[in-house]
């Protein structure tokens, strides 16, 4: 048995759900990274970074208020909730 298989057998992983943004906008040369435990965002302007950072953590605001996580949400509700949660 190689090793790929061996340590996949050994640590069983629980898959959960994940938002993942990606900005295609970046021009300035940094590298912008947001992880956490629910998400990750990666590129873009200073701007768009931001914006959709801002995004993710309304829309889990917004879950936890309803007592929701992102794995027990609908996937239009989280469509909605998105849009909600976009600035203007």
């Amino acid at each position: 048995m190689n090793r790929l298989k061996q340590n996949a057998a050994k640590q069983p992983k629980e898959i959960s759900a994940q938002l993942i943004g990606v900005g295609l906008d970046q021009i300035d040369g940094h590298k912008r990274i947001t992880k956490a435990e629910q998400f990750a965002i990666v590129g873009g302007s200073q701007e768009t970074h931001e914006r959709m950072t801002e995004t993710v953590v309304k829309t889990f605001e917004t879950l936890e208020r309803r007592g929701k996580s992102l794995d027990q949400v609908d996937p239009q509700e989280l469509k909605d909730i998105i849009k909600d949660s976009t600035p203007d």
